[in-house]
């Protein structure tokens, strides 16, 4: 199949080096870092956060509007800092 793919002047010409020191064509080296890529994706899955949300009414009132340092300070209240 056939596609256009728009890379950097600079990465083509490093590309056509390698394809021609390895002695494969540049269609085959392409195709070889794709596999690559999409083998390693598969082997480590990209890291997803899990979702660690409470039940709650979000800020209380009185920190509505508070500066970050108010917010901080409220979280670490009574416990030693």
């Amino acid at each position: 199949m056939k596609t256009t793919v728009d890379i950097s002047e600079a990465l083509l010409r490093e590309a056509k080096k390698l394809a021609a020191r390895e002695g494969i064509t540049l269609k085959a080296l392409i195709e070889r870092g794709l596999h690559r890529v999409i083998a390693e994706t598969r082997q480590h899955p990209p890291f997803k956060l899990r979702r660690a949300s409470f039940k709650g009414k979000g800020l209380s009132p009185d920190l509505q509007n508070a500066s970050w340092e108010a917010v901080l300070d409220r979280a670490y209240e009574g416990r030693g800092s």
